[in-house]
C-alpha cells in the first residue's frame, strides 16, 4: 500500500520507507486460525442487519464475482476513485480495473507517477478527499461498527469522513463477536500475514499504528458495505 496507497483497508501496513517506532509485537506469532472461519448464517444476516441499524448502506454478495460486479455497478463511468492496497480488491479484480480499463479516473496511478520530494502537499492533498474510495476492513463486528487498521492511516481519514462516497468490501470470515473480538483479529491474524507480505516485497515488516473505527454513519448512502458470504480478503 508507494506509501500514499497504502496501506488499506485489508491491509495493516506499507511502505517501503517507514520510521522505526511501531505498535508491532515482538516475534509474531502464525495467524491465529480461528479467524479465518466464516460465521453462521444466522450471524451472517444478523450482522448485515446491525450495519444497517448503524447507517450503513448494506448489500450482500453470494460470491466473490457477484462483490466484483456490485462495485463496479456502484461507480459511474468516468467517476474520481481511489483505493489503497488491498487484498480484497486485488483478489476481486478491481485493482486491476481501476488502474487499467480506462474506464475511471482512478487517483492511484495518477500518484506513483508523481515525485513525493517535490509534490508531496499536492499528493496528499489528492488521496485525502476522493469522489469514491474503495477498500475493506480487517473486522466487522456483529453489533455494526466496522474496524479497519493501518500502518500510515493514508486511507483512514477518506474512509471516516474526507471521501464522498466509500465502498467496503468484506468477506464473512471477518466478523467477529464485538470490538475486543476485532483488535484481537487485527493482532493476531491479519497483521503476521501483513507483516509476511510486506518483508517480502519491501523488506521492512508491517504495524498496526492507527486504528480506525466506524460505529455508525450520518449521511444516508455514503457508506456502502458489500458483505460477501464467502471468505475473501484477510
Amino acid at each position: 500500500m508507494p506509501s500514499t496507497n497504502a496501506p488499506t483497508s485489508d491491509r495493516p501496513h506499507l511502505t517501503a520507507a517507514q520510521p522505526t517506532a511501531t505498535h508491532v509485537p515482538v516475534g509474531l506469532d502464525e495467524p491465529d486460525p480461528s479467524f479465518a472461519e466464516p460465521p453462521s448464517a444466522d450471524r451472517f444476516e444478523g450482522t448485515a442487519r446491525a450495519l444497517a441499524a448503524s447507517g450503513f448502506t448494506v448489500l450482500v454478495a453470494r460470491d466473490r464475482d457477484e462483490a466484483r460486479a456490485m462495485v463496479l455497478d456502484l461507480l459511474p463511468e468516468g467517476v474520481e476513485v481511489h483505493q489503497g492496497a488491498s487484498q480484497t480488491l486485488d483478489e476481486l479484480g478491481i485493482t486491476r480495473e481501476l488502474a487499467e480499463s480506462g474506464r475511471y479516473d482512478a487517483i492511484r496511478p495518477r500518484l506513483w507517477s508523481m515525485d513525493r520530494a517535490t509534490q508531496g502537499n499536492e499528493m496528499r492533498r489528492l488521496g485525502a478527499a476522493p469522489d469514491y474510495m474503495l477498500g475493506s476492513v480487517q473486522a466487522v463486528t456483529e453489533d455494526g461498527q466496522l474496524v479497519a487498521a493501518s500502518k500510515t492511516g493514508s486511507q483512514l481519514g477518506p474512509y471516516a469522513s474526507g471521501a464522498g462516497h466509500v465502498i467496503l468490501v468484506a468477506g464473512a470470515q471477518k466478523i467477529v463477536a464485538d470490538l475486543p473480538a476485532a483488535l484481537r483479529r487485527i493482532e493476531r491474524y491479519s497483521l503476521p500475514i501483513e507483516d509476511v507480505r510486506s518483508r517480502e516485497a519491501y523488506g521492512v515488516g508491517s504495524a498496526v499504528n492507527k486504528v480506525l473505527i466506524l460505529r455508525g454513519e450520518l449521511r444516508p448512502d455514503r457508506v456502502t458495505v458489500i458483505l460477501v458470504r464467502e471468505p475473501l480478503g484477510t
